[in-house]
């Protein structure tokens, strides 16, 4: 019981790990916003215009 307690404590501090490297990641490579410069958005050209 003790062991398994030992490498379920492993595995949520990798995850911990993984997940702060993925938000420093994500916080390094976010294009950065400017107040009043246009929100761009991606729109395919070629899809129906329902308005």
């Amino acid at each position: 019981m003790r062991r398994v307690a030992t490498w379920l404590l492993y595995g949520v501090g990798a995850l911990a790990c993984a997940y702060l490297a993925l938000y420093a990641y994500t916080m390094l490579t976010a294009p950065k916003l400017v107040p009043g410069e246009p929100f761009k958005y991606y729109r395919n050209p070629d899809a129906p215009k329902y308005s």
